[in-house]
């Protein structure tokens, strides 16, 4: 099939390579190259490193809902459009440019979790799998029929890193999938369950502040939910801390305050039971074991988190 791509980040990425040993790319849409590192150098997204890689045409618009934008994409005379994650909205004109229309690939099991942080939502949730939908897409956010849907569990040890990683995988196998059913007309489209519908808030950096009064539980989640972004922390001694791995203790005590110390971590009070902080990173330094983080920060028992 002739194909045109949009996405910008990794998890987009991976799709875009699964997609080029199997179909015509006819060009790739993605975000405009962003300042990013300590010499706020300009950078090219995933998707257009590896478009260039492959001598792909590449389109950077900042908005679809110019004339001139969406006359160019319907020069390309696509089946259909593929879009993982590429951060601009698609107008009903360029939903409407391809034969086949526009099928997103999505990072939950849709109805849940619509909306931009399926990922560590689910994982903030305690939900015990997610999974990609692909979804012919409409006007609203996230709204449009379902076309397939594969499920992945989610472990007690997945990371927002990590689950993001299965996903990516799971999504390009999935959208391979898709097309090979949508060019022998065999795909059903499922209207979704409104009632049913969760919303996956964007992700703010302040959420990352632990309210110890919480259950461990709740801050474990969160722990694993917000790496690598926003992360994790607290106060200690007027020093911000940030929580990168954590395990559940069944240990009591008053919200905050440091119960045990050792090699193995820093077991802080919660509203019901605590946590032993297993990797830490303090200001100015790498994300540490336990062990190494003592070792240039005192902490004893009877100290308090905040």
């Amino acid at each position: 099939m002739k194909i045109i791509f949009a996405g910008t980040p990794q998890f987009a990425a991976n799709a875009l390579a699964a997609l080029l040993d199997k179909h015509q790319i006819a060009a790739v849409l993605t975000q405009p190259d962003r300042r990013s590192g300590r010499g706020m150098q300009l950078t090219a997204s995933p998707v257009k490193q590896l478009a260039l890689q492959h001598g792909l045409k590449v389109l950077q618009p900042t908005t679809l809902k110019t004339t001139e934008t969406q006359k160019e994409i319907a020069q390309l005379e696509a089946d259909v459009m593929v879009v993982a994650a590429y951060g601009l909205i698609l107008p009903k004109r360029v939903l409407e440019i391809p034969r086949y229309g526009c099928l997103n690939i999505h990072a939950s099991l849709l109805p849940r979790w619509r909306g931009a942080a399926p990922i560590q939502r689910a994982i903030l949730a305690g939900d015990g799998e997610t999974g990609i939908t692909i979804m012919q897409m409409d006007e609203g956010l996230d709204t449009g029929d379902m076309l397939l849907r594969l499920a992945c569990p989610i472990t007690q040890a997945d990371t927002a890193t990590s689950l993001h990683d299965k996903l990516a995988d799971l999504g390009a196998n999935s959208i391979l999938e898709a097309l090979e059913l949508l060019e022998g007309q065999r795909l059903t489209a499922l209207k979704q369950d409104d009632a049913a519908a969760t919303y996956a808030a964007k992700l703010q950096k302040g959420e990352g502040e632990i309210n110890w009064a919480l259950d461990a539980q709740q801050i474990e989640r969160a722990v694993r939910a917000f790496n690598p972004f926003p992360v994790c922390y607290a106060n200690f001694n007027d020093t911000v801390v940030k929580i990168w791995q954590a395990k559940l203790s069944p240990q009591e005590g008053e919200p905050g305050v440091v119960l045990a110390v050792d090699k193995q971590g820093i077991t802080v009070a919660c509203g019901k039971q605590a946590l032993c902080l297993e990797t830490l990173q303090r200001p100015g330094s790498k994300a540490q074991p336990a062990a190494q983080f003592l070792q240039a920060i005192s902490v004893k028992v009877g100290d308090r988190f905040s």
